[in-house]
């Protein structure tokens, strides 16, 4: 059984069309993370997962039971927000106790349910300091802490890290995926941030416009991208996407770029034969354009170099399109001035330009 099935929901605010009927569903145990960019609809879903927002059609299923006309309080959820949402005035004890004391839960409970979420995040020695008294990590983790006291069907969590410096994300990133490696709870995580998504899901529901773009695991998402605003939004720089004539030689499917640069294509579905000779938009991860031996030769101008520690970033230009490629971190070219790269194109991806869909 899906511990959250969502069927053709729908929300408008006023006339705005926010969620355009949103199909999405979620195994037990899964870390399913709702990505996409500001505005895209993935709070709204969130929200209306958790009873805050009614949806205007559609079902939202949780546990097997339908819970549209249910309360928040009664869908057996837990929600972790991105301000923390603490109580100034409780200590860590009581904001982590305060929901069980709502619910009449016996004190003996409440104090074996405290220490073993205090064990398990780590804040065992805080649990007498107000929130004033924690830095932002800290405050997240109690702020987690009431949330798995309540041992619920779901965990929501809104953009619980975008409030913390870098360096901060990063360990409380790893935390959270060590955290539900032991619990095994389902958790619906939404997110703008692509490495976030990456790193911590099992899949991910790229949304865009109210819609669910693709619902995968990271590698497929990031490696077979279901479209064109899949490629272009998923990366850091995103997929190159650019305009190729797609041709045979010697009986090998090749991408011909701005007219003069010819890439044999690889390991491609029996579909992409029907679109020889025509367009066809090419993508190709910037990881597999470097300047390393194998692969297909490219000559192309390099238009911009930008060295960041770890690699470096260059902008070529091949004929009419532009391609990013990632170099060896010495890597130190002329620009303006042709130069040679490897060009491995076995992942290589083929969209109809029409539909802007993948070609599978």
């Amino acid at each position: 059984m899906a511990a959250l099935s969502v069927r053709g929901l729908h929300k408008r605010f006023g006339t705005t069309d926010v969620l355009k009927g949103i199909d999405l569903s979620v195994e037990s145990g899964e870390f399913a993370v709702l990505l996409g960019p500001s505005g895209c609809g993935k709070s709204t879903l969130l929200n209306v997962i958790a009873g805050l927002e009614q949806p205007n059609a559609g079902e939202v299923e949780i546990g097997g039971r339908v819970v549209n006309a249910v309360p928040p309080k009664d869908r057996d959820i837990a929600m972790v927000f991105q301000s923390y949402a603490l109580y100034p005035s409780m200590t860590v004890r009581a904001n982590i106790t305060f929901g069980m004391e709502c619910r009449g839960v016996p004190k003996r409970q409440q104090d074996e349910a405290v220490k073993r979420v205090a064990a398990l995040l780590q804040i065992d020695r805080l649990l007498e300091r107000k929130p004033s008294q924690l830095s932002g990590g800290q405050r997240q983790r109690v702020a987690m802490g009431r949330a798995l006291v309540r041992d619920p069907l779901l965990f929501l969590f809104d953009e619980p890290l975008s409030n913390l410096d870098a360096q901060l994300r990063v360990d409380m990133r790893t935390e959270i995926k060590q955290l539900h490696g032991r619990i095994r709870s389902t958790i619906i995580y939404v997110t703008h941030d692509q490495i976030e998504a990456m790193t911590m899901a099992s899949r991910i529901a790229v949304m865009n416009h109210g819609e669910v773009q693709q619902f995968a695991a990271p590698d497929t998402v990031y490696n077979k991208p279901a479209n064109l605003f899949v490629a272009r939004f998923l990366g850091t720089p995103p997929m190159n996407t650019v305009r190729a004539r797609l041709e045979v030689e010697n009986d090998a499917l090749t991408a011909v770029i701005g007219g003069i640069a010819r890439l044999p294509l690889l390991e491609q579905p029996a579909a992409v034969r029907a679109y020889v000779g025509r367009d066809v938009f090419l993508g190709i991860r910037p990881e597999c354009i470097h300047d390393r031996p194998g692969g297909t030769r490219l000559t192309a101008e390099v238009e911009v170099s930008e060295p960041t520690g770890a690699e470096t970033l260059l902008l070529l230009r091949v004929g009419g399109e532009r391609l990013r490629a990632r170099v060896a971190p010495d890597a130190r070219l002329a620009l303006g001035q042709p130069a040679t790269f490897s060009v491995d194109t076995r992942t290589a991806c083929l969209f109809d330009p029409q539909t802007e869909r993948l070609i599978a």
